[in-house]
Formats: C-alpha cells, sequence, structure tokens
C-alpha cells in the first residue's frame, strides 16, 4: 500500500485541512441596493479571523446592519452613504460609472448586487483607468487592466491595515499559530527532501528530482505531483 503522500492527505477531511469556519461570524459585502441611497454610522471596528482587514460594522439609518472592510482612515462614529447620488468620500459606496477616473477604489462587485469579489485584501486598492458605454475599465493591484460592468459598486478608498505584512514572524511557533488559525499545512518539507517511500521526487542523489515534473493524465494517485498533464510548460513569449 505504501504511505499517503501529503497531497492525497488533503482529501481526507481532517481538522488540519478544512477552514474553520465555525470561528467566521459575518461575511463582508455591501448593501443592499437602494436606488434612494442611505446613510449609515460606524458603530465598531473588529478584527475577523477570516479576513485580512479590519471590519467596520455599519448601522443604516433604515435599521439595517452591515459588515463592510474597512477603508483606510475611518473611525467608529463617522458617517457612510451606500447610493449612486453619494459624494467621493472615503467609505461610500457607488457604482463604477458615477465614480470619476483616478479615484481609488475596493470591494468591487464581479455582477451587480453581488455584495464585493474583487480587491478585499489588506492595504490594497484599485484605480479607475477609463470608461467606455456600459464598461469601467481598472486597474488591478496585480498591475493587470480589468474591465467590469458599469453597474457593478465599489467603496471608495484603500483597505486598511495595509502594514500586515511588514512586521516579521520572528519565531516558528507564531508562525505555526497562524497558519493553524487558517487550516493551513504548516512547516511544508520540500519534496525533495523527503524519502523514496514518502514522495516519488525524494531519494536520489542530492535535491534532484530525477525525473520530470509533469504527471501523465492516467497516472496512479501517488504519482500525480508537480504538473498534473499540463496543457503547455515554460515561460510565455
Amino acid at each position: 500500500m505504501g504511505k499517503r503522500i501529503t497531497s492525497q492527505k488533503r482529501g481526507r477531511g481532517t481538522r488540519r485541512y478544512v477552514a474553520l469556519s465555525h470561528r467566521y461570524f459575518a461575511r463582508a459585502k455591501n448593501k443592499s441596493f437602494n436606488s434612494e441611497g442611505c446613510f449609515g454610522v460606524i458603530v465598531e471596528l473588529m478584527h475577523s479571523v477570516s479576513h485580512s482587514a479590519p471590519l467596520a460594522v455599519v448601522q443604516y439609518e433604515d435599521g439595517e446592519i452591515c459588515y463592510m472592510i474597512a477603508p483606510e482612515g475611518l473611525a467608529v462614529g463617522d458617517q457612510v452613504f451606500t447610493g449612486n447620488k453619494s459624494s467621493i468620500n472615503n467609505g461610500n459606496t457607488l457604482s463604477l460609472s458615477e465614480i470619476p477616473e483616478g479615484t481609488f477604489v475596493y470591494n468591487i462587485e464581479s455582477k451587480p448586487g453581488d455584495g464585493g469579489k474583487f480587491v478585499r485584501s489588506s492595504g490594497v486598492f484599485a484605480k479607475i483607468l477609463a470608461r467606455t458605454e456600459g464598461k469601467v475599465k481598472l486597474l488591478m493591484p496585480s498591475k493587470k487592466e480589468k474591465e467590469f460592468n458599469a453597474k457593478c459598486r465599489a467603496t471608495v478608498g484603500q483597505v486598511a491595515g495595509g502594514g500586515r505584512l511588514e512586521k516579521p514572524f520572528v519565531k516558528a511557533g507564531k508562525k505555526w499559530h497562524a497558519m493553524r488559525a487558517r487550516g493551513k499545512l504548516y512547516p511544508v518539507t520540500s519534496a525533495v527532501a523527503m524519502n523514496a517511500v514518502e514522495h516519488p521526487f525524494g531519494s536520489g542523489r542530492g535535491r534532484h528530482k530525477g525525473k520530470s515534473s509533469i504527471a501523465p493524465r492516467h497516472a496512479p494517485p501517488g504519482r500525480k505531483v508537480g504538473k498534473v498533464a499540463p496543457r503547455r510548460t515554460g515561460r510565455k513569449k
């Protein structure tokens, strides 16, 4: 039978390989659409284990309570507005068609009304580049230009918590606890450092795979490591 390699163990469904969703208390998304627009007040800023950025609890004047990804510079007691007649202020949410070019935005909807799917990590933002009929072009944090439906909503500003990655972990134990909170495998052992019975790339003289990293489509499960039946390999020219 041999020994299960790490990539096979992930399918077991044990606690180490699942997201700890019972600790997630809210989904951060835009307020439900209101053609008239609605004011809200930030009543609390809180940490969420399921988000890299802090969340803001917003109490709207119609009674709805929403969790939004907090923008840089907003504090408890500040007002935000959701609606197309909103001013271009930090934390306000409106359609991309209503936001001028050069504005920083985040939490951008993929489809109108889905609550926000893009640009949600701490410290990131997208920049509005141009508008055409029914489409808005944005510069994403990856420097890639992407077009969105002009009716999709976004929040003005930059996501808070931008210095999160600047603080070093210093100790391996702190890194282990941080990865465990997200249900991640840590530490990760290099495949070429393993024994031959534990991984197809293991053993051999030195850190050398000894075989192609392209696994055939119909290889047995213990051999499917590296690139599994890729359409192409190498750099694009």
